[in-house]
């Protein structure tokens, strides 16, 4: 198939690689704001693809304008008022044959342009009509002055509208970006996939998709390019998913080729197991069985672990990690946070000490001659299992042997931190043929197959869709803000039954605080210490907590564990305990500002109650009025609780950027691509990928460099 195709790649890179000082009018300053934004080469501003469409290429009578509707229209200058209402003003009225007047507005102007909207002249404007004093008007309308020798050709092509560049007006990019579109190769030089799966596929060749995509007739379906579903853009659509496939199983292929420890002695993990106090569930075993197949091969291990919320999965980990201890290595966890890292700390040390597993702790508050002695015993291999935070990547921390690198919450580390921790096992960067440990990887956020298909396909993944037996579902309904005083009603009463309650308090929006830096920080924790102050007021006999982000980690700390022993009744938070918190005792959580927070979020705060035999509660407290967005989360919260169905809804509602945490990874973005929208592209995605690496690596490689570029390393680590 593809033998053929490989053969254009080098032609293909010395047209797309032309460096853009190459076209008339980018000079080296031009050229150094296009690089700011990633455009540095020819390719880059093909694949600059427009946001938007203007048609330009027909006119509209003024009387038949619709408010909202963008449209062009062409009349003559009937009266011009230049005047100043606390800011300068211009305001031009333009009628034309269908006797309509409307009215352009300008806020920013120069003499010359005043001089000329002289009565009687023609011109031709575009722009998107709005109720104004005096019937429709359009404020700033791009327009041009007509002779009236001229003739009264109209465009022939949608006016294309390319996301805006610092420093570069919209007339100078698109003429740039045309001027790139006139160097495009044929597509015997251009074209990479095989025309046989076009066909079948219907989609056109690349060349005819870019200028469709850029270029769009008269006649083009423009709602269909608005939604992306035009064949063109299915076209590019289809490239883009496969670069990111390539390079995920490139990636993962050249894992493959290192050597990792073979772990097959599950006698200490059985000894575990058999003195847990409670029996696993169906999937607990089904996917530590998935683990031991693989942790029993001379390959590395590259498996996801996804759950919900008080699914297990540290119990998992566990028993995967002491089957590094049993072969005389070391295993490391990993945890976004201090409060997740001890959490786990004290369930580990609780199930591994009485089986004589020496249990070490490194986090950032771990100084001096403490931290001194758990790095001895890191490196001399005394600690058999370590647990941290990002601290356990720092130089200076040095495995004597590490088998089993295991990262928790892994969507809230960047890609640069877990390839970090996985070259501990490898005395620095991975080389070719180097031993590596085995990889874990866990999260509590669901993610839907089909953003796992694509996201992960370097990794195998395993879901422990079963909860504990007894545990009560928690009954979650929306309040307004304005049932506040019901709720600290409830909380007293269910306080003086022995019970506890959180109060989260999110970000409450202030625009000039939000733009400094650790502003988010701050306002949550100040919203909280209000929150704080009013609920200690109207509970006097109740002991009243309080947890945020910038208080001192010894200070949290104490705070809770004094809610978990009981000793706090009502414990108010940021958004800081979603993760990592489990005090069973408590049964009502009520989220403020609920409407702020996504579906995966507010699904892990609520993952905080219901986690012992008491009935629980979760109240969303909001504010009106809902945006549509937020009243579909809300109502989503009230009709599931489904982890991997809310998922499903929250790629739905959101896109995939949230739920991977995609700006901290190496698949940044994608430039036209959308998981929700095109999912049903990927299992040709998929047969395509796996036939050019099998049979075409040229093309592959060709195909990642294009959309892909460096970050290759990256993208599936």
């Amino acid at each position: 198939m593809a033998r053929r195709a490989a053969r254009p790649a080098p032609a293909l890179a010395a047209v797309g690689d032309t460096a853009l000082t190459a076209l008339a009018g980018c000079g080296p300053k031009v050229a150094e704001k296009l690089a700011a934004r990633g455009l540095a080469c020819l390719q880059d501003l093909w694949l600059q693809l427009p946001r938007q469409y203007e048609d330009r290429t027909r006119l509209t009578p003024i009387r038949a304008l619709q408010p909202g509707v963008a449209a062009q229209v062409e009349g003559r200058v009937e009266a011009v008022e230049r005047g100043f209402r606390y800011r300068p003003l211009l305001r031009v009225a333009v009628c034309d044959d269908s006797q309509g007047t409307l009215v352009l507005r300008f806020f920013h102007f120069r003499s010359a342009q005043v001089n000329q909207f002289q009565p009687g002249v023609r011109i031709r404007c575009y722009g998107t009509p709005r109720p104004g004093q005096n019937g429709l008007e359009i404020v700033h309308p791009s327009y041009r002055i007509l002779d009236d020798a001229e003739g009264d050709a109209l465009g022939d092509r949608l006016d294309p509208v390319y996301p805006a560049i610092e420093g570069i007006g919209p007339a100078a990019l698109r003429r740039l970006i045309g001027l790139a579109l006139d160097r495009l190769p044929e597509d015997g030089t251009l074209e990479l996939l095989p025309p046989h799966v076009l066909a079948s596929m219907q989609l056109p060749p690349l060349r005819e998709a870019l200028l469709t995509v850029h270029r769009p007739s008269r006649d083009a379906d423009v709602a269909q390019l608005l939604e992306g579903r035009h064949p063109a853009q299915r076209r590019l659509v289809l490239e883009e998913l496969l670069a990111h496939h390539l390079s995920l199983r490139r990636q993962r292929i050249a894992q493959q080729a290192h050597a990792a420890p073979v772990l097959h002695d599950d006698t200490l993990a059985a000894r575990l197991r058999a003195s847990l106090p409670f029996s696993l569930t169906g999937a607990q075993q089904r996917v530590f069985g998935e683990i031991l197949a693989d942790l029993a091969q001379p390959s590395p291990m590259l498996r996801l672990v996804q759950g919900d919320v008080g699914s297990g999965k540290t119990v998992v980990a566990a028993l995967a990690a002491m089957l590094a201890v049993a072969h005389g290595r070391q295993a490391a966890l990993m945890a976004p946070t201090e409060l997740l890292a001890e959490q786990h700390l004290a369930n580990l040390r609780g199930w591994l000490e009485p089986l004589g597993v020496q249990v070490a702790w490194l986090a950032g508050k771990v100084t001096g001659r403490a931290r001194a002695k758990v790095l001895e015993a890191v490196a001399s291999g005394q600690a058999q299992v370590v647990l941290g935070t990002h601290a356990l990547m720092q130089e200076g921390v040095a495995f004597r042997d590490l088998a089993l690198a295991i990262v928790d919450e892994q969507h809230r580390f960047g890609v640069h931190q877990r390839l970090a921790l996985r070259d501990k096992g490898g005395g620095g960067e991975i080389g070719a043929g180097a031993t590596v440990p085995h990889q874990l990887v866990m999260t509590a956020t669901p993610i839907p197959r089909t953003l796992a298909m694509s996201a992960y396909a370097d990794l195998d993944v395993s879901a422990i869709d079963e909860l504990p037996p007894g545990r009560t579902p928690v009954q979650t309904v929306a309040l307004s803000a304005e049932r506040r005083p019901e709720l600290v009603e409830r909380i007293r009463a269910a306080c003086a039954e022995g019970r506890q309650a959180y109060w989260v308090c999110t970000l409450i929006d202030d625009p000039e605080e939000n733009d400094r830096p650790g502003a988010t920080m701050r306002i949550e924790a100040q919203a909280a210490q209000t929150t704080f102050e009013t609920l200690s007021a109207q509970l006097p006999g109740l002991r009243v907590g309080l947890v945020h982000g910038r208080m001192k980690a010894a200070e949290k700390q104490a705070t809770m564990a004094a809610f978990k022993a009981g000793a706090i009744g009502l414990l108010v938070a940021t958004t800081v305990i979603e993760v990592g918190v489990d005090v069973p005792n408590a049964s009502l959580m009520i989220i403020e500002n609920a409407e702020r927070l996504g579906l995966a979020q507010l699904h892990q705060l609520r993952g905080r109650v219901g986690r012992g035999s008491a009935a629980s509660s979760c109240v969303l407290l909001y504010r009106s009025p809902l945006s549509q967005l937020a009243r579909q989360r809300l109502e989503t919260m009230r009709e599931t609780s489904d982890g991997f169905l809310i998922a499903e809804r929250d790629l739905e509602l959101r896109g995939p950027g949230e739920l991977l945490g995609t700006r901290q990874t190496g698949l940044a973005g994608f430039r036209l691509a959308d998981l929700a929208r095109d999912a049903d592209l990927l299992p040709q995605v998929h047969s395509i990928g796996e036939r050019l690496l099998a049979e075409s690596p040229t093309v592959a490689d060709a195909i990642v460099a294009r959309w892909v570029g460096g970050a290759v390393r990256y993208a599936g680590a």
